[in-house]
């Protein structure tokens, strides 16, 4: 029995990480921090936090409505991958944090909390991996380290 174009259209091949993969799918890959010095950025400093949640979001640009969400976990290295299907080109998609395991960090650091990836073949992009500036939480308290940082960073405290 021949195969019917709808089914030839559905497959898939599989990836090395054994995802189901297809053409018009992306992996969105991207970094969890906890910014142990309270500065606003990633330092020398800074530890990544493994099974922090995370999920990817799409939203219509006319509508604003939510138009796809998929969700994951960051591995031991603080690393998130999620498989998104196909091709969101009229739309906003923004990778968003979700939660922290971490005690003491787990409260989203204003601005770090999303960040846009662009979800289209239609970008010049050849790879279907999409990476999303890191996201992060920010520490109850800063690491004793910290002001050797900010003094290295030539931050004055009152922008800490």
């Amino acid at each position: 029995m021949a195969p019917t174009a709808a089914a030839l259209a559905s497959l898939c091949l599989l990836s090395v990480i054994g995802v189901a993969y297809c053409a018009d799918n992306f992996m969105v890959q991207g970094r969890v921090y906890c910014d142990t010095c309270r500065i606003g950025f990633e330092t020398p400093a800074t530890t990544y936090i493994p099974g922090a949640k995370v999920k990817v979001e799409c939203r219509s640009r006319t509508t604003g409505f939510m138009t796809y969400k998929a969700e994951g976990m960051t591995d031991a290295t603080g690393t998130y991958r999620i498989p998104v299907a196909n091709d969101h080109q009229h739309e906003i998609c923004e990778s968003v944090l979700i939660s922290s395991p971490q005690r003491g960090c787990a409260v989203m650091q204003a601005g770090r909390e999303r960040a846009s990836v662009a979800l289209t073949h239609n970008n010049g992009m050849p790879s279907s991996t999409r990476f999303a500036n890191s996201l992060g939480f920010v520490a109850d308290r800063p690491l004793a380290l910290c002001a050797q940082l900010v003094q290295q960073y030539e931050l004055d405290e009152t922008e800490v």
